[in-house]
């Protein structure tokens, strides 16, 4: 039985969130908490995050054993950009996109 969690408008771009996101994907879930405790990256304290609300929503259905979880699939979608202005040289201004994610998790049991 799948289990989701789901993060929306996170400020990190999409690309960033998907190199930490490729590295948890089909792992097993205590596996996945240790490589996420131990990767530098901002969207590894995110994700790691993500995968503990993850893990409680599986605690509330009590009909998932959660030491079989494995994270099924992990997908990161681009979300909404901030646009914003950099002033440049002689009174130009340059635009500059900020953007962001949707992170989507699904957990189930081997």
């Amino acid at each position: 039985m799948e289990v989701k969690a789901s993060l929306n408008n996170v400020r990190i771009g999409p690309y960033k969130a998907r190199l930490v996101a490729d590295t948890i994907r089909g792992k097993n879930v205590n596996e996945a908490f240790r490589v996420l405790s131990f990767a530098p990256q901002k969207g590894a304290a995110l994700i790691k995050k993500l995968l503990e609300s993850g893990v409680a929503n599986a605690e509330q259905k009590q009909t998932i054993d959660i030491d079989n979880l494995y994270v099924k699939s992990i997908q990161v979608n681009q979300g909404p950009s901030l646009k914003r202005f950099r002033p440049r040289a002689q009174g130009r201004a340059f635009g500059v996109l900020k953007k962001s994610s949707h992170i989507e998790l699904v957990l189930d049991e081997k």
